[in-house]
């Protein structure tokens, strides 16, 4: 599970955030996106660090559990008012 700040991906001034789940470690899936591997269109352009405070203590766990937790807290920052990409 990561999280990653969105700088204005929107243009509208608001911050948003991206919220995945990978087998690797949050700083090497963060570094595929910005190098554009296996990249999200928008983490590559917009993604400025992983947020590591929403996430760290979430990890590790299995799969499901990952699935279930990354709309979850996806759905939790949109709650608050943030755009919020993936989760899925």
């Amino acid at each position: 599970m990561y999280v990653v700040y969105l700088r204005n991906p929107a243009g509208d001034g608001r911050a948003g955030y991206y919220v995945g789940m990978t087998g690797l470690s949050p700083e090497a899936r963060f570094a595929n996106h910005k190098a554009g591997r296996k990249a999200s269109r928008v983490v590559r352009k917009f993604g400025e660090r992983l947020v590591p405070r929403l996430y760290a203590h979430l990890n590790p766990m299995t799969y499901a559990r990952a699935k279930q937790m990354e709309r979850y807290l996806a759905e939790s920052l949109r709650k608050r008012g943030f755009q919020v990409f993936g989760g899925h």
